[in-house]
């Protein structure tokens, strides 16, 4: 039998701002070339063992507390004028966001970022 400090879990915490971008290396007729705003929503996954004191693999507090300074960053802007995000692909968020959490979040397995319900980009630092 396995022990709860032997097993390794995924977990995810999900947040979600408002904010504005346009893509700047698409042609012009492309209906995203043009400002426009997306209910963004990302997700954080961290793999790790489980605690056997806590039972966590992380605290979900401290993964929001890492996510705080990202969420200020992002929520209600425009993305393009974030730097770093000039070209604000879900693809280059999902990026961005991995290189300000990495730091904090050792555990960090992956960053997913939807851009509506139906498109999604993740990243796991490959």
């Amino acid at each position: 039998m396995v022990t709860p400090c032997e097993e390794l879990m995924r977990i995810s915490q999900a947040f979600k701002f408002e904010a504005a971008h346009r893509l700047p290396n698409v042609p012009e007729t492309h209906r995203c070339s043009r400002l426009h705003g997306h209910s963004y929503r990302v997700e954080v996954q961290l793999d790790g063992p489980v605690d056997p004191h806590t039972g966590f693999v992380a605290d979900f507090f401290d993964i929001e507390k890492c996510f705080a300074d990202i969420m200020g960053t992002l929520d209600h802007q425009c993305l393009n004028e974030v730097e770093g995000l000039e070209n604000p692909t879900a693809e280059n968020i999902a990026v961005w966001i991995w290189d300000r959490l990495k730091p904090s979040l050792q555990q960090l397995w992956a960053v997913r970022v939807y851009e509506t319900a139906d498109c999604w980009a993740e990243y796991n630092g490959q």
